[in-house]
């Protein structure tokens, strides 16, 4: 008797919908606390890639030695001047790149082409990003991050996001 005035009051069909929309939201927060978590790898990822492309960038050119110092002694030179990603987005951000006229010439001698310097360091710079994804396990093939955008901002200087 209780079920018959339940189901001709609606109440079966409430408790239905109640049920239904703790559900959805119990999903709904397991969802976010999953997307906070993976936000959180994304940066501990941004940072350690950072550290990575510094450590790879100053191997190859010496470490201590400053773009005159080297230019001087006719050697290549490259440097990260800047990272900054975006808090909301950690898909985004950027590197400030500086380099001398003989790295330039060490990339054109291992086979890097283009119409100008920075698009003969893009291009150096993406594999150099794709190889460090790659050695961290990262699918580059399906990795669903937008572009490389390159900035000339002058003086042999570049910003790459």
């Amino acid at each position: 008797m209780k079920d018959f005035f339940k189901n001709l009051f609606g109440i079966t069909e409430l408790e239905r919908s109640i049920a239904e929309t703790q559900a959805a939201v119990e999903r709904a927060e397991k969802a976010k606390l999953e997307a906070e978590e993976n936000a959180k790898k994304a940066i501990d990822l941004a940072k350690e890639l950072e550290e990575k492309l510094k450590s790879i960038l100053e191997k190859p050119i010496g470490t201590n030695q400053s773009k005159k110092d080297a230019t001087e002694r006719g050697e290549p030179w490259v440097a990260v001047l800047d990272t900054k990603i975006n808090n909301e987005n950690v898909r985004n951000g950027f590197f400030e790149l500086d380099w001398n006229e003989y790295f330039i010439v060490q990339l054109k001698l291992s086979g890097y082409n283009g119409t100008n310097e920075e698009e003969i360091v893009e291009k150096w710079f993406q594999d150099l990003c794709r190889n460090i994804g790659n050695e961290s396990g990262v699918d580059m093939e399906r990795r669903g991050s937008g572009y490389i955008n390159v900035n000339n901002i002058g003086n042999g200087k570049s910003e790459i996001s």
